[in-house]
């Protein structure tokens, strides 16, 4: 048995030894996928299971989304799984959820894993949002009595009173998530998973659980949490482990990796065409003052995102969204959605670019994402976060700084906009990123 639980290594919660997670694409499932995924397919695609068990022996194409992963995770610890889609961090989650199993290597876990990987995971839709609750208490191996203890508490803090006897298949997916997050963070499992699910809350929302889980941290349980969000992982955890194609690339202390995330994504090609708009995304270029490409700019330089395409079939009055985040969140966005300007049409090969004038950017590594939605309902026709990074580098005693922390920069908030401190003598300093030719020594 690949998966095991295991109350001797009391050294770890966790411990992943040459871990592998194979999947066959496009003809026979694999035989460690799981009865419930073999239902599933027979259920919504009958004709094609029937003719895939025809097949006999022919050879799947097969797609490793893990190879050769070993870890260990102490108790206690909070550790941050970042990388690019397609990395591999929500198979390694599945995984250790016991979603589905490893094809090679083991696992060892000591202790009750609370899992939050999608939307109401776990939840039966027919069921109403009390029944969920105990039923979710019971998989997670509480007894009765224990979850009345907490029932108070996730119902405060789900804040769906008000529905609670409604079955959660008329939830709105805010609803579903603030319950599922409620159940899982407050029936005191020793290990906490939880993936990119929270995007789906409000920002308030956001906040609130983060708090808990920084709560449940302090308490001494063990938390994996997978985000996007850098700013979340930053203020979470003091671990973090980069996957990449699969691999473990880099694990070690939050700032450390997290600059090398950044550091590591390289401008690309983006081949997939997205279903139903024929619009193919072949590059985001930055450009310098000079339209030339390039990596690395300074503060109050001009930052030219250029984004080329392909519209293989018309498409009306699109919306595009350019982000520019660093290690800390997002610094400042170019919206359509917000501005109102947008072209007419996308037909055919073509550029559109978007200047930021005078980035107020400190020292530090920063990455692009992109969204392009259709104007009726805003829906995504693509969307690549990350799709490109950037360093700005600079000598801020150039800029006219003089502070003892200098080296404080790259763990400063991203953004200086120009302020001015007055001090108690009356004398009035101004501070900001301005080109160093107009500084005055």
């Amino acid at each position: 048995m690949n998966l095991v639980a295991s109350t001797r290594d009391s050294e770890n919660a966790i411990v992943i030894e040459n871990v592998g997670k194979r999947y066959s694409i496009g003809r026979r499932r694999n035989a460690d996928d799981g009865l419930r995924h073999a239902i599933e397919e027979a259920i919504r695609s009958p004709f094609k299971w029937l003719r895939q068990r025809g097949e006999g022996n022919r050879r799947d194409a097969d797609f490793w989304a893990l190879r050769d992963v070993s870890l260990s995770i102490k108790p206690g610890e909070v550790v941050g799984i970042v990388g690019r889609n397609g990395a591999g961090k929500s198979t390694l989650l599945k995984l250790l959820s016991r979603i589905t199993e490893p094809t090679e290597g083991r696992i060892r876990i000591n202790g009750r894993i609370a899992s939050l990987l999608e939307v109401g995971t776990g939840f039966h839709q027919e069921l109403t949002g009390r029944e969920n609750i105990f039923l979710n208490g019971a998989i997670l191996g509480m007894s009765r009595a224990e979850i009345v203890q907490k029932f108070d508490e996730i119902v405060a803090f789900s804040e769906v009173e008000e529905f609670l006897d409604t079955p959660v298949k008329r939830y709105s997916s805010g609803m579903y998530v603030r319950l599922a997050f409620a159940v899982a963070a407050h029936l005191e499992p020793e290990i906490l998973i939880v993936d990119e699910v929270l995007a789906v809350g409000d920002a308030a929302f956001q906040a609130k659980c983060l708090g808990k889980m920084s709560e449940v941290a302090q308490g001494g349980r063990t938390i994996l949490f997978v985000s996007h969000n850098m700013d979340a992982v930053r203020r979470l955890c003091h671990r973090a482990i980069l996957f990449e194609e699969g691999k473990i690339r880099v694990d070690g202390e939050v700032d450390s990796v997290l600059e090398q995330y950044f550091a590591r994504i390289s401008t690309g090609t983006f081949r997939e065409l997205p279903s139903g708009y024929g619009l193919a995304v072949e590059k985001v270029a930055l450009k310098n003052e000079q339209g030339q490409e390039a990596r690395q700019f300074s503060p109050g330089d001009d930052l030219t995102v250029e984004i080329s395409y392909n519209a293989h079939s018309r498409i009306e009055l699109p919306y595009f969204l350019v982000i520019v985040e660093g290690a800390h969140g997002k610094c400042f966005t170019a919206s359509m959605l917000l501005d109102g300007m947008r072209p007419d049409a996308l037909e055919g090969p073509g550029k559109i670019s978007c200047t930021f004038k005078a980035i107020p950017l400190l020292p530090q590594s920063y990455s692009i994402s992109v969204s392009i939605r259709d104007k009726i309902h805003q829906s995504e026709i693509w969307t690549c976060k990350d799709a490109t990074t950037f360093t700005v580098r600079a000598d801020l005693q150039k800029y006219g700084y003089k502070g003892d922390y200098l080296t404080h920069a790259p763990r400063s908030t991203s953004v200086v906009i120009p302020y001015v401190w007055e001090l108690p003598d009356g004398e009035t300093i101004p501070v900001g990123l301005t080109a160093p030719e107009t500084v005055s020594t």
